[in-house]
């Protein structure tokens, strides 16, 4: 830290934190935006205080997602359980936000800090569905063992979806390092209308991570729960298929 750094209060730091926040993605999803970053904010602040480095911040966002995951296949259905896993998810997913932030904070970020934080958000969507799959085998006694494969349908769609979307920014990076003059702009929320940035927000909230961790609130109402998560894989997979088109063409467009 700087000797100003050192001096400045909490509230000093979220205010210079606020003032250097990037831009958010054009139509990205209302929680992770409006929500999600502000938390995030807090955390940066406090933690960049704390002297942790963005790793560790990571680190501690892992080990509360990866904790609210574990609950969710081992612990039977109920309101405290839900709640718990909801808070242990929503709050894993607010340190997320903030390890960026205090690299920020501290002047930028590491290859191998982006790294880290890519590596953990893949395990992190793969492992909070197939938990989901264990908890409806273990205490769910379903009519139709098909129920079943709403879990592992949506493990492969949000799977793909991390994938295409790091893919995509990877082959965009590439195609600005040859000087092309034709580059789209790939994002997940471009398959969306564009009349207002809070309209877009809105419109694609049902493919945000924040929105899926709160649906968790609702585990210990087994019907309740089922439906919403239900929906949420339906939108998210037509989104996804939407997204796959769209993508296809700025491909073909940067060749």
């Amino acid at each position: 830290m700087t000797e100003s750094e050192l001096t400045e209060t909490y509230a000093q730091t979220v205010q210079r934190l606020a003032s250097a926040q990037k831009g958010a993605a054009r139509g990205a999803p209302a929680y992770s935006i409006y929500v999600n970053r502000r938390l995030g904010r807090y955390l940066a602040a406090a933690c960049f205080r704390a002297r942790l480095t963005p790793n560790a911040v990571t680190a501690i966002s892992a080990v509360f997602t990866f904790l609210g995951i574990a609950l969710i296949a081992l612990v039977a259905p109920s309101w405290w359980a839900g709640t718990t896993i909801a808070l242990l998810l929503a709050t894993g997913y607010a340190f997320d936000s903030a390890d960026g932030q205090v690299a920020r904070l501290r002047g930028g970020g590491s290859v191998a800090g982006e790294w880290l934080d890519h590596v953990v958000d893949c395990v992190k969507v793969t492992c909070l569905h197939l938990a989901v799959l264990i908890s409806f085998f273990r205490f769910r006694d379903f009519s139709d063992p098909a129920f079943l494969l709403v879990p592992m349908g949506y493990t492969v769609v949000a799977v793909t979806v991390f994938f295409a979307l790091i893919l995509n920014d990877q082959l965009k990076t590439g195609q600005l390092k040859t000087g092309r003059d034709v580059v789209a702009e790939i994002s997940l929320s471009e398959v969306s209308p564009r009349p207002s940035t809070l309209r877009r927000s809105l419109l694609v909230l049902p493919t945000d991570y924040g929105v899926l961790c709160l649906i968790f609130f609702t585990l210990g109402c087994p019907p309740i729960f089922f439906t919403l998560y239900s929906v949420m894989f339906a939108l998210n997979t037509v989104h996804l298929v939407l997204a796959l088109r769209k993508w296809f063409r700025d491909m073909v467009a940067l060749n």
